[in-house]
C-alpha cells in the first residue's frame, strides 16, 4: 500500500493535465471561429468597425489565454 497515495497523486495531476488541454482545445477552437468570422465579414464589404473590433480584441484575449495555459503545459527548461 505505499504506492497508494503516489498513484492517486498521478491520477488527480493526470486528471488536471487532461482538464486543461480540453480547455485548451476549446480556445482554439473558438479562436479559430473568430479568425473565420472575422474574415468573412471583413469580405461582405460594408462592415461595422467597431463590431470588428471587438471580435479581435476578444480573439487578442483568447490567444493570450491558449499562450498562459501552453506556458503552464510545458516543463521549464533550465538553460
Amino acid at each position: 500500500m505505499t504506492g497508494e497515495p503516489a498513484r492517486v497523486y498521478y491520477s488527480a495531476m493526470t486528471s488536471d493535465t487532461d482538464r486543461i488541454r480540453k480547455r485548451l482545445a476549446e480556445l482554439r477552437s473558438e479562436h479559430r471561429d473568430l479568425d473565420e468570422i472575422i474574415t468573412r465579414i471583413t469580405e461582405q464589404g460594408p462592415y461595422d468597425r467597431l463590431q470588428i473590433q471587438r471580435l479581435k480584441k476578444r480573439k487578442l484575449m483568447l490567444k493570450d489565454q491558449i499562450t498562459h495555459i501552453e506556458s503552464m503545459l510545458l516543463p521549464d527548461i533550465i538553460a
